[in-house]
């Protein structure tokens, strides 16, 4: 069985997606996705300016259609998952993996949630947490937080790996706490994802997710919040909703994907292979033009 993982928002560059249009199916996903967005996406791609690319409002249209067109090549080629998870952002093309959301509907949603989060007025940040256990790190930005400046670990990537999010302050406080990391890396985001933050978004958020119009899913969906595998319409819902403020649980994720599977990381990116490494997992990349061949070798041997 395959288990499809999806990038996100963190992953985009200049030039995503190169290799990907030069494939008719996905060349035909990214016109598709043009049509359909408020305003083209695959020129930003291809040529940026990096500063306009990496803007929220650009960064996630534009990751979920490099990972939609890496799927349509895995699709050409016969493969198809068995479970499925997205990395933030990348939930929304998991969903669409999964069947719970056809094209218009995920490019729809992708831009609605990309706005909001653009639009919340709150400056925030966040930083990577590298050496220290998730525990320890939750501890230090509950020290480091106060009322009015909230700090939160926002995403759980790996072993060593936590992100915090919240108010810049606390993040500084933390950085003066956390005596025993390896080392605090500051992110280049424009906002404190995945923490309290961002609850400005939140109504006009569940109103468009509760707006839209789902299917079951194919295949088990692991969400972010929960990290454990559905087939229930309605916990998939609730849980796009609350990821907006809540944890990526991506660690946990993971461990729930690859425990019976092979995994690929399907978009234009290798960061979801390197954060599998971390718990001793094997995850190919679509950044591999030959791993749909390679796929089709193991799967046959």
């Amino acid at each position: 069985m395959l288990g499809f993982l999806f990038p996100g928002q963190g992953t985009v560059r200049v030039g995503m997606g190169a290799w990907l249009r030069r494939k008719p199916v996905a060349a035909q996903l990214f016109a598709q996705a043009d049509e359909l967005l408020g305003q083209p996406i695959s020129p930003l791609c291809a040529k940026g300016p990096l500063d306009r690319l990496v803007a929220t409002e650009h960064a996630q249209p534009a990751v979920t259609v490099c990972n939609l067109a890496a799927l349509a090549v895995l699709r050409a080629d016969g493969h198809e998952p068995g479970l499925v998870a997205g990395h933030s952002v990348g939930e929304l093309s998991a969903l669409y993996a999964a069947g719970v959301l056809d094209l218009a509907g995920t490019l729809r949603l992708v831009e609605i949630r990309s706005r909001l989060m653009a639009e919340v007025g709150v400056t925030g940040g966040m930083s990577a947490v590298m050496g220290p256990a998730v525990e320890e790190v939750e501890a230090l930005a509950a020290e480091a937080a106060t009322a009015d400046e909230p700090l939160v670990v926002g995403l759980e990537n790996a072993p060593g790996h936590t992100v915090v999010s919240g108010a810049l302050p606390a993040i500084e406080r933390l950085g003066k706490l956390a005596s025993g990391a390896r080392k605090i890396v500051p992110l280049q985001v424009s906002n404190a994802f995945h923490s309290p933050l961002m609850a400005p978004a939140v109504p006009g958020w569940r109103e468009a997710v509760r707006a839209a119009p789902m299917a079951p899913p194919r295949v088990p969906v692991v969400p972010n919040v929960t990290a454990e595998p559905t087939m229930d319409l309605d916990v998939i819902r609730e849980a796009l909703i609350t990821q907006l403020t809540e944890r990526v649980r991506w660690t946990e994720t993971v461990l729930r994907t690859t425990t019976t599977t092979l995994c690929v990381e399907v978009g234009d990116s290798k960061v979801l292979a390197g954060l599998s490494r971390g718990v001793g997992a094997r995850c190919l990349s679509m950044t591999d033009p030959g791993t749909p061949r390679r796929l089709a070798q193991e799967r046959g041997a």
